[in-house]
């Protein structure tokens, strides 16, 4: 097969070898300029994409995927669910505050490991075609491609939504120099519902199918670098690492197709681990139960820094030795800070005397206006309730 101009090559045998591949879904969108080009500039320029500066980047080949590569005409986009999962839950305090995709093993790994498999097999075939893979990577806009491939309809919550997946899936693509004939997008699945807008704590929604970045939980736990401002701090709420609420709430996501791929499970050396833990490990420890992980996009030190708040959020007493720990062993400043607010949440006496005697012995001024702001707030040296 050339790259030049041709018929139409059968896409039902690429989607076939898709699924053969493990694929749970496939369809082949057409390359043309995006029809949402005007609002991802005005998004933009709003700032709603928050601390995301590369999505500023490759403009021109974001905006239409034919420029991906010279001569690219089709893209077959590829769907894979990751959710639900018997026995996917684990038993520690950190699983209930991590996003499901993120619970086990990198989704990159297997969905280019497939992918790449999938393009041997094309390559097999058409020693001529070109193509180019592309997992949550590059200047590609996926839900829009994998929209006009029938793969999912955009929700009001800016997911993509399909009749059996709900919206627990992950996508990629692979862009081709061959002509395939494309498939008929899905019509509009949310109808009035407006669950995902109501639920979400933050208010991230400014309007239907629009994200405000800088108000979303999964914003500031994951892609966030450095000390949280307080009003982030409360956002979070429990969620140490992306959010489901939007997700969790949706009627389509009431009896999604569950996941096949075994890797997305919790693995072993993670289903145990709890909030004190986390705080506890070492880099040599982080390196090897997060092999693999998802979570190592936060860093270690952003992984402990989301603990902290969660735990202050939380406001469980049982938390405070590991906390006040780290007022006096951790050397990042952020870690010392956040730990600081966190047991002024907390309260009672033990977090007190640990906040008073770390207050003689702080030199950072950061850490020292923490630790003021925390004991000011102290206020009969109770903590609350219990949260979850």
């Amino acid at each position: 097969m050339t790259t030049d101009s041709s018929p139409l090559v059968s896409a039902e045998v690429f989607k076939r070898w898709a699924l053969e591949c493990g694929f749970d879904r496939a369809g082949v969108g057409e390359l043309a300029p995006s029809a949402h080009g005007d609002s991802l500039r005005e998004w933009l320029s709003a700032g709603r994409h928050a601390g995301m500066r590369y999505m500023e980047r490759k403009m021109e080949e974001r905006l239409d995927g034919s420029r991906i590569f010279p001569g690219a005409r089709s893209v077959l986009c590829v769907a894979l669910q990751y959710a639900p999962m018997e026995d996917a839950e684990g038993s520690g305090d950190l699983w209930p505050g991590v996003a499901r995709y993120a619970r086990g093993d990198d989704y990159h790994e297997t969905m280019i490991g497939r992918l790449a498999l999938l393009e041997e097999r094309i390559q097999e075939a058409l020693p001529d075609a070109i193509t180019r893979r592309y997992v949550d990577t590059g200047p590609v806009l996926e839900r829009e491609l994998a929209a006009r491939a029938g793969l999912g309809a955009v929700g009001k919550n800016t997911n993509l939504l399909h009749p059996e997946g709900g919206s627990y899936f992950l996508l990629g693509e692979i862009f081709t120099s061959l002509e395939l004939a494309p498939d008929v997008p899905l019509a509009d699945m949310c109808g009035s519902c407006t669950a995902c807008l109501e639920a979400c704590p933050t208010d991230a929604f400014v309007a239907p199918y629009q994200l405000d970045s800088r108000r979303c939980i999964s914003y500031w736990n994951i892609e966030h670098r450095g000390p949280f401002p307080l009003p982030a701090r409360k956002w979070v709420e429990e969620w140490v690492f992306g959010c489901d609420v939007c997700q969790e709430v949706c009627p389509w996501n009431a009896e999604p197709t569950p996941a096949r791929e075994a890797s997305f499970a919790i693995p072993e050396r993670r289903r145990h681990l709890g909030l004190v833990d986390i705080l506890r490990l070492s880099r040599d420890d982080y390196v090897e139960i997060f092999r693999r992980s998802p979570i190592k996009r936060a860093k270690l030190a952003g992984l402990k820094r989301n603990a902290t708040v969660v735990m202050g959020n939380r406001r469980r007493r049982e938390y405070v030795p590991a906390l006040s720990d780290l007022l006096f062993l951790e050397e990042e400043p952020v870690l010392r800070g956040h730990a600081a607010w966190a047991l002024g949440r907390i309260g009672g006496e033990e977090a007190r005397t640990a906040l008073s005697k770390a207050l003689t012995e702080e030199a950072d001024g950061g850490v020292l206006e923490e630790l003021e702001g925390a004991l000011a707030g102290l206020s009969g040296g109770r903590a609350e309730p219990t949260v979850g």
